[in-house]
């Protein structure tokens, strides 16, 4: 086909069961910035995103708060686009998987694959996790729950959800009809999945292994795409879900002018040749790309390629899976009351700030820490430090010396030559990383140059040069250095900060017209004058203050009386974050006395308890600490300390944990607080 000038990125479709933190931030802020990067490229250039609305957990979610699953997604998609606005998201479409355009091309979808074969109807028996819409087999599960005689009745995903098995009628996709196809599209095509890991781990874990035909229908809820030739059924998430990238752009629609554009305008063959010297041949959109999360990988570079093979479409060019910005203990959950919610970064601190956080600090090919000191730092030493003060004295030179008057570009001093050679030399490094989609790299290219940039300051000493009138050409070329090397960074740094990359184009009088394909140090305009007092793009902050801010926040809303609890997740820790006397007076510590203890039947790491609290009645606690009491029966008629006015929960599906027993933790191991004897049941501690 003819080479057009396109270029299409998508997001994941993101599932609108709560409230988006910084991961969901983290991959639509990366896929802006190479929609910003790519328009200034000259690229033509649609971005994508959208919301996967339908499935098992938003029909549950929309029933608790008695709303319809429409009436319940559609406040939630108003919610993510004003986060998307908030966050300078410039997409060219948000899809909803409830559009009438979507649902429709779906349907027809479902029906051609299973006219030709390739889904066929069955039954399917599985554990099943609504939480993750998805299905485990038992050597896939965390851990194994068993009754008396050894069978499983239930067990944990690993994302840490409870399962249910399942049994329904169900229709399959022939995935083991493409597992020859989709091993020779990795051979063919070994740029597909980046980082290179992430592709090995796919073939290894998932494909070589033997790919499983897939249920790709449900018929124990009803919020979904009916199948027309059998309503009972609605279509699975995963076919659903992906199809939005295709349809999107008008894919079995009447108007198919932006996927002609976007989807088959650049196509290009990739092929291989196996053992058997059989040669295999794919069609790849060359200007395709999606960027995931790594957990949601394994659909995205098995299910989706199959799906589009067997629609005989171009496969997509490649999958861009990054990693998680987890807390320093761990993944970030709403349970434990660590997640980071952009909104409040970016009222605090404002949004560029943010957004170069993300950038900068999310290495490729695995995950980034978030923490409040790193956040605070980044901006105190890098922004306002290293960018902001090399803009501040660079104005105030330029008026103080040239009446305000950016001199022309000319070079004078012994350093200027080294200086163009350093931008020169990261223009290409930015560039190459640029198109790795490695923003790391891209962006320490960027602070390469303001780093020579400040140090160009000290060899010249403009002060020095201003006393002698002999060296006024020399002065020039350095005003003239310095403009024109925060004319690059300027334009370097737009598609990540774009209010900063204005700001300074503002104070040195340059307009805002980009140009990233043509940049270069010399390419600094005449006749340019600066403002007359540039303002700080990034004012100090007070570390101790704003780290405390963060850490506030994080937790805020969540206080000890609703935190959630698994008590068989027994965390030994040494130190932690310091809390308000507020936060703390919220916890009622009450004396308990054992009354029942036993080992809880499917679980080598909880004990059940039945505890007199002194209230009137006995309460029934959890607590996962078997391993460290292996004669239980010892703490019968102790009187224990236990936290009594946290929510119950509900653990392996019969059991109610009504609060929590306080233990002691010493090298690596347990004891429970007890109190004496003569302290009635019930006395409140603190």
């Amino acid at each position: 086909m003819t080479e057009n000038n396109s270029f299409y990125i998508t997001t994941p479709i993101y599932y609108p069961s709560g409230k988006l933190h910084i991961g969901n931030a983290t991959t639509t802020i990366a896929c802006d910035v190479l929609a910003r990067y790519k328009r200034m490229m000259n690229k033509d250039v649609f971005y994508l995103t959208g919301l996967d609305e339908h499935g098992q957990k938003i029909q549950t979610k929309a029933e608790e708060a008695g709303l319809s699953p429409q009436e319940y997604v559609d406040g939630m998609a108003v919610g993510v686009k004003a986060l998307w606005e908030l966050l300078g998201i410039s997409y060219n479409q948000f899809i909803r998987t409830t559009d009438d355009y979507h649902e429709t091309v779906v349907a027809a979808v479902f029906e051609k694959l299973l006219a030709q074969g390739d889904i066929y109807l069955g039954e399917y028996s599985g554990w099943y996790s609504v939480s993750d819409e998805e299905f485990f087999t038992e050597s896939q599960l965390a851990e194994v729950f068993r009754d008396e005689a050894g069978n499983v009745i239930g067990g944990i995903a690993p994302s840490g959800h409870e399962v249910e098995l399942v049994t329904e009628e169900s229709y399959f996709f022939k995935l083991s009809k493409y597992q020859k196809h989709l091993e020779a599209f990795f051979k063919a095509h070994p740029d597909f999945i980046s980082p290179n890991s992430r592709m090995n781990e796919m073939l290894k874990n998932f494909i070589e292994p033997g790919l499983e035909d897939l249920a790709v229908s449900r018929t124990t809820f009803t919020w979904g795409v009916q199948v027309p030739s059998n309503p009972k059924h609605v279509v699975y998430v995963w076919i659903d879900a992906l199809l939005n990238y295709a349809t999107a752009l008008g894919y079995g629609q009447t108007d198919t002018a932006n996927f002609d554009k976007f989807w088959l305008g650049n196509t290009v063959t990739k092929s291989w040749t196996d053992e058997t010297d059989k040669t295999w041949e794919f069609q790849v959109a060359s200007e395709v790309n999606h960027m995931i999360a790594k957990d949601i990988l394994r659909f995205h570079s098995i299910y989706w390629p199959i799906i589009l093979m067997a629609l005989d479409l171009p496969l997509p060019n490649r999958l861009i899976a990054h990693g998680w910005f987890v807390i320093q203990d761990g993944k970030m959950s709403k349970s434990k009351g660590n997640v980071v919610y952009p909104e409040m970064l970016v009222e605090r601190f404002g949004l560029d700030p943010l957004r170069y956080y993300l950038m900068r600090s999310l290495p490729v090919g695995s995950d980034g820490t978030f923490t409040p000191e790193d956040y605070v730092g980044r901006i105190n030493y890098e922004l306002a430090n290293d960018l902001g003060n090399l803009l501040n004295r660079t104005v105030a030179m330029i008026n103080k010396y040239f009446g305000g008057d950016i001199p022309a570009f000319a070079q004078a001093t012994d350093f200027d030559a080294d200086l163009a050679a350093v931008v020169a030399e990261n223009l290409g490094a930015y560039h190459k990383n640029m198109d790795a989609v490695d923003y790391p790299r891209a962006l320490e290219a960027v602070w390469n140059i303001i780093s020579r940039t400040n140090k160009y300051i000290d060899e010249t000493a403009p002060w020095v040069l201003a006393k002698d009138e002999a060296d006024r050409e020399k002065l020039a070329a350095v005003m003239a250095h310095l403009a024109a090397s925060l004319r690059v960074v300027a334009h370097l740094i737009q598609p990540f900060m774009m209010e900063t990359s204005n700001a300074i184009m503002a104070q040195l009088g340059l307009g805002s017209a980009f140009d990233l394909k043509n940049l270069e140090l010399s390419g600094l305009p005449t006749g340019i004058k600066v403002v007359e007092k540039g303002t700080p793009i990034f004012p100090r902050l007070d570390m101790e203050e704003e780290i405390a801010y963060i850490k506030e926040q994080m937790t805020a809303g969540k206080p000890a009386t609703e935190k959630e609890w698994n008590p068989e997740e027994v965390e030994l820790k040494s130190s932690k974050d310091e809390i308000k006397f507020e936060t703390f007076d919220a916890v009622e510590i009450r004396v308990a006395e054992v009354k029942e203890v036993s080992k809880v039947e499917g679980s080598d790491k909880l004990l059940c308890f039945r505890l007199d609290a002194g209230d009137g009645e006995d309460r029934q606690i959890l607590s996962g600490i078997a391993k460290f009491y292996p004669n239980e029966q010892e703490l019968v008629g102790k009187k224990l300390q236990i936290v009594a006015n946290l929510k119950p929960r509900k653990m392996m599906k019969k059991y109610i944990s009504q609060g929590m027993i306080l233990s002691a933790e010493h090298d690596g191991k347990l004891t429970v607080l007890t109190v004496a004897p003569s302290v009635p049941n019930g006395s409140v501690i603190g």
